[in-house]
Order: structure tokens, then C-alpha cells, then sequence
């Protein structure tokens, strides 16, 4: 562990110090941010009422469409000459949501992401290819912090640019890389083009995150690129990658560092907290932050929180793989599909790429989904068994168009969208 005395620490004490940590949280946004003390008292509730962890579900959510009405930084609970950096996202689909950090949440940041490429495998002199992108994205400048906090000689590679990625893993000689898993197969293409095999490739370890991403997936890249791949999990509106990270040595779901952030799963449709095991949506507390801290925000991930004793010999508790987005949810004909399903049903057969692209359209009153997918072999047999398989697995009807490899969108770094939506109604 990178920080034992935080990441072990005893239950009772981890519970103690979130209970206090949410506390002063509510308490400075009631004082200090006046959109939370709006919500508190449309809800009926004030920073006195929460007593315990359990009270923490009287308090509203915070969903995106709050950083959105209060843009830019209508959630900052600090003066604008403490703020150091700004992140926010890409806007395509209205305004930008901005983030703000002061000293101290640069600082966990570069905490929090230390202790997830720690359990990633990275060490500290290590070479570390950076290839998330740089810029108002969190992904590239907050592994960059973490990965300069934790001793790593950080290449700040960026995303795309795949034959300058490529030469400078050939040169430098890196252990560790953090990438999008789209993007890690685009490099592995590359680098197999450029006739390396996994054993003339330095790399070790992949830290891969941005995106949904399968088990099958996971073991294309380790064979492909010749690393053991863990899974690194975040959010802008967080505090950005670094929320949690697997172990190398389990493979077997996200360490959630809670004593900086408290995590509850619910109902999709209530809000009522679910028990660890069971599926819902993540809602997350920044507990540490000070420049814009974040209360019970709606991740809209579907994950579960695994109740099992971790094997590492941490008290923080684990969440599962991503199962999909609520928001990402194609609910085909009364059945819901995630494009993760699919996925995995893809690479499972093993005679096609990982690389497909899903497209939706209606017929009437009649959505239909077309699965792109593609592949060496053109013929009807194949197209026939992914369907079939599909809806064996899935339990949906699609139609298969099976494409010349090289034809469909790859990832240059950033979030790589699997599905185009092109019913006139949603």
C-alpha cells in the first residue's frame, strides 16, 4: 500500500472520520456556497441534521445539471484568488461543467492518484507514458500529478499522435502507461505493425480508465501489449481520475479511497440507498475538497459495492466493474442493453475485432439497433452466429453489418462514443 495507515485503516475510525469529514463538508457549503444553502432549505434539512452516516439520505443530490446552472463557479465555497487550476468538460451538449481546485485539492489529487498507480503496480522510478489528454480533460494532468507525487519520470505523451506514442514507448522504454482501453488497442495495432510482440515491449502495467471497458477486454490488452491492466476510476465533478483504483495482484474490483470520498449506492429510480452488494447508481462525496466540494453527487454509474473481506488487507471498501451509465442505458424494444453487453459477447467469440459501433434507429414505433462490428471474414455464417449469440446472451434482436478492419472510430486519446442514436425521438 502507498499509504497503509490510511488505506487499513480500522473500520470504526475510517466511519468516524468520514461522519466528521461530512460534517465540516455540509456545514462550509451551507455558510459559503449559496446554491447548496438553497437546496438544504428546499429540502427541509440543515448541516445540524446529520448525526450519523445514515442520516447522510435526507440531503438532496447534486447532479450535473447543478454545475450547469450555476456556471461557471456558482459551487465554489472559497474566494476566486485561492483557486489554482480549472477543468471542465468538452459542453457538447450545452454548457461546459466546471470544476475548480484550490492548493489543497490539487493536493489530493495528486494523493489520491499516487495511491491508484501504487496499486497499479507503479513504483517510484519508474517510466510512466501518460497518454491521457492534457487540457481542461482531468485525465492527463491529474495522473500527471499523481504520478509526479508517488516518484514516477512522467512522460506527458498526451492523447493521439499514435506513431510519436509509438516511438517514444520504443525509446524511452516505459513500464507503467495510463490510456483509454480503446486507445490501448489502437497502440497495440501500432505497435504489432511495427512488428514488436509483447515480449520486445517494455511496458508492465496499464492503467486504464475514461470509458466502459469488459473483462474480455482487459485480457485482449494484457496479451496484446504484454501488461497486467488494472481499472482507475473518477470524475470531474469528483475531483477527477484517482476516486478508486484495482489492485494489481486482484484484478477483482476498485479500491474506493473513502476517507476522501463517501460512497452510497441507490435506487435509479427512488434515490434509496441500496446495501453493499446489490446494484444501483454511485453517488460519491468529495468529503476533503475545499475550493468546490461536492455533495452526494449522482454519478449515474451502475456499479455495486462488494461486501467481501479485501484480500489486500485494506479497510476501504471495493466497487465493481462499471456495468454501464444509467444514461447510457439503450432500452431496445423493453429490454435494457449496455454497450458493455455487447462488447463482451464480441470478444467472447473470438473471431472478430474488439472495434464496433452501434447505431440506433425507429421504424415507426419500432427501434431497431445495428451492431457495426469489424472483421476479417465477409460472410453470412458469421453474421448469423453474432446475432444469434446476441440474443442468446443479450436477449435482444439486432442486425450485424460486419466491417473491413480499420473502417470504424478509434480512439485518439479522449472517450471513444460507441453509439450514434438516430430515432427522431428519445
Amino acid at each position: 500500500m502507498f499509504q497503509p495507515d490510511r488505506e487499513a485503516m480500522p473500520t470504526a475510525q475510517l466511519r468516524a472520520l468520514q461522519l466528521s469529514r461530512l460534517q465540516e463538508m455540509t456545514q462550509r457549503q451551507y455558510a459559503h456556497v449559496p446554491a447548496y444553502r438553497q437546496k438544504f432549505d428546499q429540502q427541509g434539512v440543515r448541516p445540524d441534521d446529520l448525526k450519523t452516516l445514515s442520516d447522510l439520505a435526507q440531503f438532496p443530490f447534486t447532479r450535473k445539471t447543478d454545475l450547469r446552472d450555476n456556471y461557471p463557479l456558482g459551487l465554489s465555497a472559497v474566494p476566486a484568488a485561492n483557486l489554482r487550476r480549472i477543468h471542465a468538460s468538452s459542453g457538447t451538449t450545452g454548457k461546459p461543467t466546471v470544476v475548480a481546485y484550490d492548493q489543497n485539492d490539487l493536493d489530493v489529487f495528486a494523493e489520491v492518484v499516487a495511491r491508484s498507480l501504487y496499486a497499479a503496480g507503479g513504483r517510484a522510478g519508474m517510466v510512466f507514458h501518460n497518454a491521457y489528454g492534457y487540457g481542461l480533460f482531468t485525465g492527463g494532468l491529474g495522473t500527471h500529478g499523481g504520478g509526479e507525487r508517488l516518484g514516477l519520470c512522467t512522460v506527458p505523451v498526451s492523447g493521439g499522435g499514435t506513431e510519436k506514442q509509438v516511438q517514444l514507448i520504443q525509446d524511452l522504454e516505459p513500464e507503467i502507461i495510463a490510456v483509454t482501453p480503446s486507445y490501448a488497442l489502437v497502440l497495440a495495432e501500432a505497435l504489432a505493425a511495427k512488428g514488436m510482440k509483447p515480449d520486445d515491449i517494455s511496458l508492465k502495467y496499464a492503467v486504464l480508465g475514461a470509458e466502459p471497458w469488459s473483462q474480455k477486454t482487459r485480457a485482449e490488452i494484457e496479451e496484446r501489449l504484454g501488461v497486467k491492466a488494472t481499472n482507475i476510476y473518477g470524475l470531474s465533478e469528483v475531483i477527477g481520475p484517482g476516486v478508486s483504483n484495482e489492485d494489481v495482484s486482484e484484478q477483482d474490483g476498485s479500491y474506493l479511497w473513502e476517507d476522501h470520498f463517501y460512497p452510497e449506492i441507490v435506487d435509479p429510480e427512488t434515490g434509496a440507498a441500496l446495501p453493499d452488494g446489490e446494484y444501483g447508481v454511485l453517488v460519491l462525496s468529495s468529503m476533503t475538497r475545499t475550493a468546490m466540494p461536492i455533495l452526494r453527487y449522482w454519478t449515474g454509474d451502475i456499479t455495486r459495492l462488494l461486501p467481501s473481506a479485501s484480500p489486500s488487507g485494506r479497510t476501504v471498501r471495493r466497487m465493481d466493474q462499471i456495468r454501464g451509465r444509467s444514461d447510457d442505458l439503450i432500452i431496445l424494444r423493453g429490454v435494457n442493453v449496455y454497450p458493455t453487453q455487447l462488447e463482451a459477447v464480441l470478444i467472447g467469440m473470438g473471431q472478430v475485432s474488439p472495434h464496433y459501433h452501434v447505431i440506433l434507429t425507429r421504424t415507426g414505433l419500432m427501434d431497431n439497433l445495428t451492431l457495426q462490428v469489424e472483421t476479417e471474414t465477409e460472410n453470412a455464417a458469421l453474421r448469423k452466429e453474432i446475432q444469434k449469440q446476441i440474443k442468446a446472451q443479450v436477449g435482444v434482436t439486432v442486425r450485424c453489418e460486419l466491417c473491413v478492419p480499420g473502417t470504424l472510430p478509434r480512439s485518439e486519446g479522449g472517450k471513444l462514443r460507441r453509439v450514434t442514436d438516430l430515432r427522431e425521438a428519445r
